[in-house]
């Protein structure tokens, strides 16, 4: 009614509901496990209908932006927090966080703009599953570069190479099943002509390539559901999938945002007001301005580098992690 974006309304129902108000408390590990699904079957979603040539197509972009941006939003926060008296690694970290961004609220923005097929969804969907994977590799990294004592073994290039390795596997195991195994399965299962058994197949090919990556591959399982939408995208059940999996999809993306309520603190407004302006001006002019200036310097129209800039202006789940 008020004409602003729903996902607003779904954080506020978490405030609400969440622990650090007054009134009802929600059970919020059940929460964040529904909203896990909830994760899921939106990025499945999206791997669903983008085509991977259309990925390929935005590499070039992708890569050097996600790298740019992220490392001008960290330096920036933690250069503005060393003069406020934090110290260089907090402010690092804290930087580290905020210069990733959402896919998921992303995805429900661009979608409300019908702009997710397009070139600009394309590169700004692109930009954030590079940066997903540059955070896999900080999050390798950063207990090593920060352990208390010096004895770990792993150096920093042999833990780089094996995420290098797993991602790599990942990929090899998602093109095998969407070339093969995907497809033969699904049209066996098409042939039994049971509605309810191919929505649970494709339930269960979502969440068990996104937990699977998890656990075996080390990435985020909101990557790992993706490209287990990009393997069944290529098979000829795509549009019927993406059908089965729509409801499903919308009624646990709500509880993702809800969840993300819960996590907000009013008191910390009060307790600790300069730094949350600080990473608000990072997060809403200096993060959107990186991206912005980064796609323009790398040849796109400013009518393509204003909205991919804009598009920025947030947080990623990672930076919870």
């Amino acid at each position: 009614r008020l004409k602003l974006s729903p996902i607003i309304g779904y954080l506020l129902a978490g405030v609400v509901v969440g622990p650090f108000t007054p009134g009802f408390v929600a059970n919020r590990p059940i929460a964040e496990q529904f909203a896990e699904i909830g994760v899921i079957l939106l990025l499945f979603g999206i791997g669903l209908r983008f085509n991977l040539r259309e990925l390929v197509a935005v590499w070039r972009l992708a890569i050097p932006g996600a790298l740019i941006q992220s490392t001008i939003s960290t330096a920036v926060l933690a250069m503005i927090l060393h003069l406020m008296g934090w110290d260089w690694v907090s402010g690092i970290i804290l930087g580290m966080a905020i210069s990733v961004a959402s896919t998921v609220v992303m995805a429900l923005v661009l979608a409300e703009w019908h702009d997710l097929h397009a070139k600009i969804g394309h590169i700004a969907i692109g930009w954030t599953v590079v940066e997903d994977i540059l955070t896999v590799a900080m999050l390798l990294l950063l207990p090593i570069i920060f352990a208390a004592d010096r004895v770990v073994e792993q150096s920093i290039a042999s833990v780089l190479g094996l995420a290098a390795l797993k991602v790599v596997g990942l990929v090899v195991v998602v093109v095998v099943l969407g070339l093969w195994i995907i497809p033969w399965t699904l049209e066996r299962i098409a042939k039994t002509r049971s509605r309810e058994l191919f929505t649970l197949a494709v339930l269960v090919l979502a969440i068990g390539v996104a937990v699977g990556s998890a656990k075996i591959f080390g990435v985020s399982m909101a990557l790992g559901a993706f490209l287990a939408g990009l393997a069944v995208g290529r098979s000829e059940f795509a549009a019927r999938a993406a059908n089965d999996a729509l409801p499903m999809r919308d009624a646990f993306a709500v509880l993702f945002f809800v969840s993300v309520g819960m996590l907000f603190d009013p008191r910390s407004l009060v307790e600790i007001p300069l730094v949350i302006g600080v990473v608000l001006f990072v997060v809403l002019i200096i993060k959107p301005l990186a991206a912005m200036m980064t796609v323009r310097v790398l040849g796109q129209p400013l009518a393509t580098a204003i909205p991919v800039g804009a598009a920025f202006s947030q947080v990623g789940e990672f930076s919870f992690i």
